[in-house]
């Protein structure tokens, strides 16, 4: 059993392409620095290794090692069991390489949060974040401090409303427990027997029953005003009075992590949500909201469909704002199901009618519609048109591509080749006889939806690193302004705290020059462009993953 886990592991490594490898080195090299990015990178690249393996083979110390695996195990971004020798063997680390590529992902998270939950649910997932995992009363009292810290003078953020904003980001399972740490029974010796934290996945989290269940905390009061931002964090007793008072509130050892998952079934929605309302009309995307939002929890992760919902439940969980009637509801219904992109399907006539969301069907639709946009913006609209054609008709002879799309011969077969030589098209070949002659063949053009949307993501991939190398490298170059721009906004924000004359500030103000100025105005204004740009591509990753992995699980 354990050999069949190791080759399992060895074979998805094997599956990271080159691109998708040099994406993680960056992301752990921009999130927790260049140690850590070679320790991670060589897991990748190796598989499964022991500790000393992995510090003979990236000729680190043996402690920077130990810090670095905590650090990717903290991040539930490395996990270990026992290896090949069996339990009597030494523990052998392996990298989880979709947790590293949902660092990506961060800022959406966090701003999903914020649109859902306000301040202190984005405060709370923030934090979480930062931190790998984290006991819900620490959690709690970190955000107050933080909320109550940007407050006027005189207010508090009361630790109640932060320990309700967290209950419901549990209630709505955007936060899980992490699983029990599984006890490593390895006897080996002491330098591969390193202690561990609790944040080892063995198993999914969702396999505990005890997943989502809040703990009980004796934690009341209101946050408290930071005096300095360093207080605290060198301080070795504050540390030792954190672990006590964790001990005291009755949560130690429980920590919570993000839902990385629930996140993205969020984000899938939405996309959903977003194709209705942009092919039929508001209200019927309001419909499918509904749908959606009243089989949220009760769905299986990887369903081709939504569980089946009555026409009456759906008018009765409908907004009232919409004032929608009920024989209107029936027909938008009926629409919405006779429409060719087939996002809702009807599979009963009980209780005026049973409805689903079809899931598979809907993302396969917005891949493709990816695809199509994909081909428009690089090859044109005529390119374009002669690529929707091929997935539409499935196989069409350069004559037919010709007629249908109704493009001159010779510019048509530019265009086909051309989007042949970007793999974005395939020619199959069909012979009358065995010989293969020419003159006896059918070439007949196609499109092969998943193979292409693998491709493309490779070109995302590609994209995303791309644009993670030149914002470091703008960054790093422009370090000393950024540095000196970043001291005197702290003597600034210094100064008006203990109320400055507005004399003094103008006078620390102008120790940036003129030419200075603009040219912080200039990198902020590339550095924004290349995280927007960053944001953009993640959102058409994250369309063409959902797509790739529906296809791969169970029907």
């Amino acid at each position: 059993m354990l050999e069949n886990h190791i080759v399992e592991i060895n074979n998805v490594n094997k599956q990271m392409t080159a691109q998708e490898v040099r994406l993680c080195g960056l992301l752990l090299q921009e999130h927790f620095g260049d140690v850590v990015e070679k320790v991670g990178t060589h897991l990748i690249r190796s598989g499964v290794l022991t500790l000393r393996a992995l510090a003979h083979e990236t000729k680190l110390p043996l402690d920077l090692v130990k810090k670095s695996l905590c650090v990717l195990m903290q991040h539930g971004m490395c996990a270990f069991g026992a290896g090949r020798r069996g339990p009597a063997g030494p523990v052998e680390y392996h990298i989880i390489c979709e947790r590293i590529l949902h660092m990506l992902r961060y800022p959406r998270y966090i701003y999903t949060a914020k649109s859902l939950y306000g301040d202190t649910g984005e405060l709370i997932v923030e934090e979480i974040l930062q931190r790998g995992q984290m006991t819900m009363s620490s959690t709690v009292k970190t955000v107050a401090d933080r909320l109550t810290h940007n407050m006027p003078e005189g207010q508090s953020m009361d630790y109640s409303e932060v320990v309700s904003a967290f209950s419901r980001l549990v209630e709505t399972h955007f936060l899980q427990r992490c699983p029990p740490m599984a006890s490593a029974e390895s006897s080996s010796s002491g330098a591969d027997n390193t202690p561990l934290p609790a944040v080892t996945q063995p198993t999914e989290p969702e396999d505990h029953p005890e997943c989502y269940k809040l703990p009980y905390i004796n934690l009341t009061g209101q946050g408290k005003r930071r005096r300095s931002s360093e207080d605290g964090e060198a301080d070795p007793r504050a540390a030792k009075k954190a672990k006590t008072d964790s001990s005291e509130r009755g949560d130690e050892g429980i920590y919570w992590q993000v839902n990385f998952q629930r996140f993205h079934l969020h984000f899938r929605d939405q996309a959903i949500i977003s194709a209705v309302s942009c092919k039929l009309d508001q209200t019927s995307s309001e419909i499918v909201r509904t749908m959606l939002r009243m089989s949220e929890v009760t769905t299986p992760t990887h369903a081709a469909f939504t569980q089946a919902l009555s026409a009456n439940e759906i008018f009765r969980a409908l907004p009232s704002s919409y004032n929608i009637a009920r024989p209107i509801l029936d027909q938008y219904l009926t629409l919405l199901v006779d429409d060719p992109m087939e996002f809702v399907g009807k599979t009963g006539d009980s209780g005026g009618g049973m409805y689903v969301v079809n899931l598979h069907r809907a993302l396969a639709n917005l891949a493709r519609a990816t695809l199509e946009s994909v081909v428009q913006e690089r090859f044109g609209s005529r390119s374009a048109r002669i690529f929707r054609l091929l997935l539409r008709k499935r196989h069409l002879e350069q004559k037919q591509v010709e007629d249908f799309a109704m493009v001159p011969a010779k510019e048509a077969k530019d265009m086909l080749y051309t989007l042949l030589s970007e793999n974005l098209v395939q020619l199959q070949e069909i012979p009358k006889t065995p010989d293969y002659a020419p003159s006896r063949t059918f070439y007949l053009y196609t499109v092969n939806q998943l193979p292409t949307a693998r491709l493309l993501l490779q070109h995302c991939y590609k994209t995303v690193g791309n644009l993670i190398e030149r914002r470091l490298y703008e960054t790093k170059e422009n370090k000393r302004l950024l540095e000196k721009s970043q001291r005197i906004e702290a003597i600034l924000a210094s100064l008006q705290a203990t109320g400055a004359e507005a004399a003094q500030l103008t006078e620390v103000e102008e120790m940036i020059t003129a030419p200075e100025r603009q040219q912080l105005e200039s990198l902020r204004h590339h550095i924004n462009k290349l995280d927007s740009s960053e944001n953009q591509v993640d959102e058409t990753i994250f369309l063409l993953e959902s797509y790739i992995n529906s296809t791969q699980a169970p029907r």
